[in-house]
C-alpha cells in the first residue's frame, strides 16, 4: 500500500488499501494512525477536500475505529 504525500497543515501523506477498506493517515507530528471499515467515498472525499483537517474532524475522527 503506498502513502500519497498530501498538502495540508495537520498531515503529511494518506494511504488507502481498498480490499481491506484501511485508510492509513500520517500526522505532521509523525504518528500514523490506522482506521479500518472506511469506505472508499470517505477516502475520496478525504483525498479531494479543500480542508483535509476539517474533512478529518467531520467524517473521519472517532468513527473507524480498529
Amino acid at each position: 500500500m503506498e502513502m500519497v504525500r498530501v498538502v495540508s497543515s495537520a498531515m503529511d501523506a494518506v494511504g488507502y488499501d481498498k480490499d481491506k477498506q484501511r485508510l492509513f493517515i500520517k500526522f505532521k507530528q509523525g504518528d500514523t494512525y490506522t482506521f479500518c471499515r472506511v469506505p472508499e467515498s470517505i477516502h475520496q472525499g478525504l483525498m479531494t477536500a479543500g480542508s483535509k483537517g476539517s474533512y478529518y474532524d467531520n467524517f473521519i475522527k472517532d468513527k473507524f475505529d480498529c
